[in-house]
């Protein structure tokens, strides 16, 4: 069901970024979907996410394409925050091939300035490979694209072209963003940016969280509402109160004070930084949102950690942050080398002759800070020592009585 205001089928937004400026971008909508943004997720509709990304946008429904195109060219030349006005961008979002022929036709045919330099289409069929401009089209469904000029991307999982609106019900957002990601990294050369320092940003923000310890600096570096997902122990938080509560009272004030960050490697992509990086500390407090309820052991920790940073324009968006929890463990002393295998062991090593059950431990497959150590330098530890571990049989103290149970 439609927004109540849907009715005003032009609207404009203002690039959201910390530098307020941007190229033009129109995006065109089908008339039936929902734009408004949803409680249950934190993407918002595009109108707004581009504007996060530093566009200046304006949407138009596509049954007042003929009397706003014209405003949109209009309203883009006017404002001041629009850079690069002689060129922009189309995004149709539309299931319906009829009217996104006319919608096609109307912007090849119709004399504006600035030029159209970029088409993103999510639709029912790809863009039509005769059109003036470059085209990137992303299909629902499994069916392989056919080869032609023009970039097309298959979203096997979703089933319409409006997977990427966080209000409709075919809504799937990994689908949304990675074809996010594409068109992105589509836009950007055609359009002329805009172009941020994605590796200055997320340093800033690790500056702000474990050099200076400033909570309002570091939500002042992410979106309106973004999220912390710690995937080993479920920690962080999601929207904008939630994070702020948790890095004041769970993590900037709460690590140890020689906490620190030591990079071994990054990539850095059109919207995300991947690092790979050793996290370093003195067990000397409790640090809850790495090891919950554990008291402090004195221990020093090295951890191997990847992060995945999604930057939006010049913020943050999320972080997804992983490590091995179990090397955490083992590094703290929490972690015996055997426990009891819980099953049965099949075959001639399950019995005895009275036939009951031996009883079996097995060698836990996780290391300490060899981890570490090998993460920085390959040839710090031997690889595969760990090939050789096996269940051992579980013997009394004289050493030759077997400790068993029954069935």
């Amino acid at each position: 069901m439609a927004s109540p205001d849907d009715s005003d089928h032009f609207r404009y937004q203002a690039p959201l970024s910390r530098c307020g400026t941007g190229p033009g971008l129109i995006i065109i909508v089908a008339d039936h979907v929902d734009l408004r943004p949803d409680p249950k997720t934190l993407d918002p509709p595009p109108l707004e996410k581009w504007a996060e990304e530093s566009y200046a946008v304006c949407q138009i429904r596509l049954n007042a394409l003929e009397s706003c195109y014209d405003r949109a060219f209009q309203q883009l030349a006017d404002s001041p925050e629009c850079t690069n006005t002689d060129k922009a961008g189309i995004i149709i979002i539309s299931d319906d091939p009829s009217a996104t022929s006319r919608a096609l036709t109307l912007i090849t045919s119709h004399p504006t300035s600035p030029t159209i330099s970029a088409l993103v289409l999510y639709g029912s069929t790809p863009a039509p490979p005769s059109l003036p401009f470059p085209t990137l089209t992303h299909l629902p469904g499994p069916a392989a694209p056919t080869p032609g000029p023009s970039k097309v991307h298959t979203y096997p999982p979703t089933t319409t072209p409006f997977f990427l609106l966080p209000s409709h019900p075919s809504y799937r957002p990994s689908a949304a963003a990675v074809a996010h990601t594409r068109t992105l990294a589509f836009l950007k050369p055609l359009l002329g940016g805009p172009f941020f320092d994605l590796e200055a940003i997320w340093d800033e923000h690790t500056r702000l969280e474990f050099g200076e310890r400033s909570v309002a600096g570091t939500m002042a570096t992410m979106v309106g509402e973004p999220y912390v997902n710690h995937v080993p122990t479920l920690t962080g938080g999601v929207g904008r109160a939630a994070l702020t509560a948790f890095y004041r009272d769970h993590f900037i004030h709460s690590n140890a004070a020689d906490a620190g960050l030591e990079l071994v490697s990054r990539t850095v992509g059109v919207d995300r930084v991947v690092d790979e990086f050793l996290f370093g500390c003195t067990h000397e407090r409790e640090v809850d949102w790495l090891i919950p309820g554990i008291p402090p052991t004195g221990r020093k920790l090295s951890i191997p950690f990847t992060s995945v940073v999604n930057i939006r324009g010049d913020r943050l968006f999320h972080e997804h942050i992983s490590w091995d929890q179990g090397t955490v463990l083992r590094q703290l002393g929490l972690m015996p080398e055997y426990l009891p295998f819980p099953y049965p062991v099949p075959g001639e090593h399950g019995e005895d002759g009275s036939g009951r059950q031996r009883r079996w431990e097995y060698r836990v497959p996780v290391a300490g800070v060899e981890t570490a150590l090998k993460l920085v330098d390959e040839h710090a530890v031997p690889s595969n020592g760990m090939l050789a571990f096996a269940v051992r049989e579980v013997r009394g103290d004289g050493g030759d009585v077997r400790i068993e149970w029954s069935r």
